[in-house]
């Protein structure tokens, strides 16, 4: 096993322990795939079965492009929530999605049966049962030791470990996809920003990891297209494993200086590429990057209403002006399904800045995806809530989002990112790439103007 070093939070001594000491006997790990599935959700159906048991999730390899092949297309909503019927459902919801209601009277979610699709490639489970029994934090929970691919703690011990396995949960391994962007303002009006983004995991390069990838958690290149002001502008990152030792490794080239310039700024509550100061740098993904910043509390489980299985909005008949509104996006295109969520508090801690003090999060169990996310300002009052258009991309056993979105509850402002109704191609999987198209050469390569 690769020993990697991954930064997280400081702790309370009584946390450090239970951190160091996270790995768990053979015996616990033996769970995996018998009541837990492989990746560490409860396999069992709830109490009432509005949750059915996990059987495998859903894989389907003989279809070549999900988007456009929604298998429950012939389903109808169980029910819809309305601020009529609010009330009814307030337990199941977070506060930020009830403040979505309270801010917008024809705010609706259409809730569907439960599918539990997700699933992973068959050869990460061994990886995965190996870090429950071997993967612990070390330096004060600074750092993993014996850590391989993805998920170090299927059976989590606390807060911070449960962001982790978001952080490192598996995305496809080596892949590009065509997206768009709407920073969409109170009225409805917005710029389309036309996005081509590739990641790499190291594993997942032509020659595997290797020396040159020690400290590499993934490479990321993010290309501008559209509008004809920004065209040209490309964004290279390499995500450290140990920050502590050495932090994101970012670069930009700026089409308008034909220039390639460290950007130290891509980290934290930096400004998110071409967002209109709708999103942070580690709003990206729902959350990315160091967690140091904050104290993370494991508050337990709940089962939520949370997007899922959204194939009707990856429909590649639907224009983008059918699916971005004034406000929020389209609810009749949404799919909400009742699932159990890992809920982890994030406080900001004493000493450090950040413009979000707070960020609750609703980590879906069966895909380690931050499916919710209220985010608090300075003065801990609701500011935006983030929310994960879940989608099962079944035929490469790959859960992801059809699109993720960031409202504004003061400005009525928000933003859209990863819808790619009209781009040609959208999702391109297994791809060949090499380490060296991840270097300032080849940014400066794609730059252009």
């Amino acid at each position: 096993m690769n020993k990697l070093m991954l930064k997280a939070g400081v702790f309370a001594m009584s946390v450090i322990s239970a951190s160091v000491a996270a790995k768990v006997s053979p015996e616990e790990a033996a769970r995996l795939g018998q009541d837990l599935t492989p990746i560490g959700a409860e396999k069992a159906a709830n109490a009432d079965g509005s949750i059915p048991a996990w059987d495998g999730g859903y894989s389907d390899h003989s279809v070549e492009v999900v988007r456009g092949n929604d298998p429950f297309a012939d389903e109808k909503p169980l029910f819809t929530i309305t601020n009529d019927n609010l009330a009814e459902y307030k337990d199941n919801l977070t506060p930020g999605q009830v403040a979505m209601f309270e801010k917008y009277p024809d705010y609706k979610m259409h809730v569907y049966p439960t599918h539990r699709t997700a699933t992973y490639p068959d050869e990460l489970w061994p990886k995965i049962k190996s870090n429950a029994e071997n993967a612990e934090m070390v330096a004060g929970g600074n750092g993993l030791e014996n850590f391989d691919t993805t998920i170090p703690f299927p059976i989590p011990q606390n807060g911070l470990e449960v962001v982790w396995n978001h952080i490192t949960r598996y995305r496809g391994g080596a892949v590009t996809r065509n997206i768009a962007q709407f920073p969409v303002l109170a009225n409805g009006d917005y710029v389309t920003v036309e996005l081509k983004e590739t990641l790499a995991f190291p594993e997942y390069l032509e020659t595997g990891r290797q020396e040159a990838d020690d400290n590499i958690l993934f490479y990321f290149m993010q290309e501008v297209e559209a509008p004809s002001r920004l065209t040209g502008t490309v964004l290279l990152v390499h995500e450290t494993i140990n920050q502590v030792k050495e932090g994101r490794r970012a670069w930009i080239y700026n089409a308008g200086q034909r220039r390639v310039r460290r950007a130290p700024n891509v980290a934290y509550d930096g400004p998110g590429t071409a967002s209109d100061g709708l999103r942070t740098s580690d709003n990206l993904d729902m959350y990315n990057g160091a967690p140091d910043k904050y104290n993370w509390e494991l508050k337990g489980k709940k089962e939520i209403y949370i997007p899922y299985n959204n194939f009707k909005i990856m429909n590649p008949e639907l224009n983008y002006e059918d699916i971005i509104q004034a406000g929020h996006m389209n609810q009749d295109l949404i799919r909400y399904e009742k699932h159990r969520v890992w809920v982890v508090e994030g406080s900001l801690k004493e000493g450090e800045r950040h413009i979000y003090s707070k960020r609750t999060m609703y980590i879906d169990e069966d895909s380690w995806t931050a499916s919710i996310i209220d985010h608090y300002d300075g003065r801990g009052e609701l500011w935006r809530v983030g929310e994960a258009l879940n989608t099962q991309f079944y035929n490469q056993d790959v859960p992801w989002m059809a699109a993720e979105a960031l409202y504004d509850l003061n400005s009525g402002r928000y933003i859209s990112l990863g819808l790619g109704n009209e781009e040609d191609p959208y999702m391109e999987w297994d791809i060949e790439v090499s380490r060296d198209e991840f270097t300032t050469n080849a940014l400066r390569r794609k730059g252009f103007r």
